[in-house]
């Protein structure tokens, strides 16, 4: 069974950084594309930022050029730096893993990020 488990959210002023930290346990990272996910109240679920074993990456539009997703296949933990935080990121970030770049198999449980104004 494979576990994530998220960690680093919290609340940061907007213009500021987190970074946040998906533990994976249960399987070898090695074999799945990871990605973060984040959920407002009231919105959709919406891709964030996915990385590749050969560290291939994807960003969503709104994300891109400010958060950096990267993996430590050793530590079997990804993370995703995000960087000139807006209010707008304020939401639960999910990491997720999954087969390739379009599935998700597993996911965690989330962390919140809060953003003030």
């Amino acid at each position: 069974q494979v576990q994530l488990v998220e960690s680093g959210g919290g609340l940061v002023q907007a213009g500021g950084s987190l970074r946040l930290s998906c533990a994976v346990s249960g399987r070898t990272l090695s074999s799945y594309v990871m990605a973060w996910f984040r959920q407002a109240p009231g919105k959709e679920r919406e891709f964030v930022a996915a990385i590749s074993w050969h560290m291939i990456t994807s960003y969503s539009d709104s994300v891109k050029g400010r958060f950096t997703v990267s993996r430590d296949n050793a530590k079997n933990t990804v993370y995703l730096q995000m960087n000139s935080l807006k209010p707008e990121d304020a939401a639960v970030y999910y990491c997720a893993a999954g087969p390739d770049f379009r599935r998700q198999n597993y996911w965690g449980q989330g962390t919140q990020v809060t953003v003030s104004s």
